[in-house]
């Protein structure tokens, strides 16, 4: 029986692409390591922030929809990103950082029985930093023209919460269907893991009710969980079926392979396959410098450059 090794990556909506790459980037640190399009609407651009090589478990991807309305906060939605950086003094680091740069943030706290310092984007996207104690990405590679010091990098994604009105529901899925372990309950909130301890897979579900969340800039459109290669999609493509979900059917994306479906309370999940990566069509060197297209994309280059805005 094939199991999750933890999450893949998780996709946001941005308003303004110019922005989001100055801050992922410059205030963040991270390493664009793939500007391209979205592959079913290539007016707006796809653009991937991971580590060095874009490892899966670091990367966070933005669709721009120059025109997007604000969010509606509400239920049943993907409402905050963890992101894991290595010691308490870490956190002290980024705070003093975001108070160089303006950014919105909180006190240092605890989130999910780990210290911890939630801060926003310009657009109010959800995110906190999660001491890791060791347990970063595995094959997570220091980016090291970052201007963030090696000792205190993000490194790649930790607990993912998801708001929705009927947890057990949400519940039954992550662990009868994809073998994720409840590791804490209470009333209010429970905490599921991919890998039992390790906090790179870890979902933190909250149960709210009132209205669903009405997605705009700086919402968060779905997840992507890990899997191997083509066998494992197909195999998980077979227990989505089964389970009574309707699957968007195996998607090559080029740089991977997916499926797409929503659970009970409309959470947009995806699985997507480790490989091949983002170097497939780049050099670790030059990654996510310029334009990158997938094959079947590429004959329509000069059309879709001319309808693109420069981001540098």
């Amino acid at each position: 029986m094939y199991t999750i090794p933890g999450h893949h990556h998780i996709s946001m909506i941005t308003k303004d692409a110019k922005y989001n790459n100055y801050f992922y980037r410059t205030v963040l640190g991270l390493r664009r390591v793939k500007k391209t399009v979205n592959q079913d609407d290539p007016s707006m651009y796809h653009l991937f922030y991971g580590d060095k090589t874009g490892s899966p478990g670091t990367e966070l991807s933005f669709f721009e929809m120059p025109y997007v309305g604000r969010t509606h906060r509400g239920t049943n939605a993907i409402t905050q990103i963890g992101l894991l950086v290595p010691t308490e003094e870490s956190l002290v680091f980024w705070k003093t950082r975001f108070d160089e740069y303006g950014v919105h943030h909180s006190e240092i706290t605890n989130y999910a029985n780990r210290a911890a310092l939630h801060f926003e984007d310009n657009e109010g996207l959800r995110m906190v930093l999660l001491v890791s104690n060791g347990g970063k990405v595995g094959h997570w590679e220091t980016w090291e023209n970052s201007d963030v010091p090696v000792e205190h990098q993000i490194q790649g994604m930790g607990s993912i919460e998801i708001t929705v009105r009927k947890p057990d529901k949400l519940a039954r899925t992550l662990t009868e269907v994809f073998g994720y372990i409840e590791v804490l309950r209470t009333t209010d909130e429970a905490i599921f893991q991919s890998v039992k301890g390790e906090v790179f897979g870890e979902i933190f579900v909250k149960f709210a009710e009132g209205p669903t969340e009405r997605p705009g800039r700086g919402s968060i459109h779905h997840l992507a969980i890990r899997v191997k290669d083509d066998a494992e999609l197909a195999y998980w493509d077979e227990q989505v079926r089964a389970r009574g979900f309707q699957s968007s059917g195996i998607v090559d994306r080029f740089y991977f392979k997916s499926l797409y479906f929503r659970e009970s309370n409309g959470i947009l999940f995806e699985i997507a396959t480790d490989g091949p990566g983002f170097t497939i069509d780049g050099n670790i060197e030059t990654l996510g410098d310029t334009l990158d297209l997938p094959p079947f994309l590429e004959s329509r280059r000069q059309e879709i450059e001319q309808n693109l805005k420069p981001i540098e």
